[in-house]
């Protein structure tokens, strides 16, 4: 889907601040534990979906381990684990929950991970033109705005991946070769001289 998440190429959000810290509160380490506890339950693609659904005014205003609890919120509401009434009345309050004895988790996917195998051969080759498919999609999709309906050249192929439009919903792992594909700056934006490099499922792609 389409939204302010996908910002690649934009301007005007200041700076990129170069070395700074990981964590800027306690409250943000405690937000990363609880983000990734939820992922190894669910799947990475889900979450990332969740953080395309926040409100933009929301998405906007709020850093970024900020933005991770907002998608946590979205994903256990939808779980049936958290009512979004009750969050909204215990936010601001101050109130802590009891605590409880940690649970273990499993230290990797239950799926194995993202790679897959596939029978059929690659559509695409390392020095194949491609152009990315100018498409408006109503889910997840890991295809950038910025390079829809431009010319690249593949420079590696990757083997088959879980294709993530598909398992953000729930509609299985779907694998698909992934290429990195190198597009210049000027054909994407109109100026440049570097060339910017995009991993990108072969679905996206169409012979150029």
């Amino acid at each position: 889907m389409d939204g302010i998440h996908d910002m690649g190429g934009m301007g005007g959000f200041g700076p990129m601040v170069r070395d700074e810290a990981i964590f800027h509160a306690p409250w943000e380490r405690q937000a990363f534990g609880l983000a990734s506890g939820v992922q190894i339950v669910g799947n990475t693609d889900e979450f990332r979906h969740s953080i395309e659904r926040l409100d933009p005014g929301f998405y906007l205003t709020a850093d970024y381990f900020g933005r991770w609890l907002g998608a946590l919120e979205i994903r256990l509401t939808e779980r049936g684990l958290l009512d979004s009434d009750d969050v909204d009345a215990r936010a601001g309050t101050g109130a802590r929950p009891t605590a409880i004895a940690p649970v273990g988790l499993p230290t990797e996917s239950p799926d194995g991970g993202p790679h897959r195998t596939l029978e059929r051969p690659a559509r695409f080759a390392v020095g194949d033109t491609v152009r990315a498919r100018d498409i408006r999609p109503v889910g997840h999709t890991r295809l950038p705005r910025y390079v829809r309906g431009h010319r690249g050249v593949i420079t590696h192929a990757y083997p088959p991946f879980v294709f993530p439009d598909t398992h953000a919903h729930g509609e299985g792992d779907d694998p698909q070769y992934v290429y990195a594909v190198r597009f210049d700056a000027a054909d994407l934006w109109g100026e440049g001289t570097h060339t910017v490099s995009v991993d990108l499922f072969e679905p996206y792609l169409e012979a150029s």
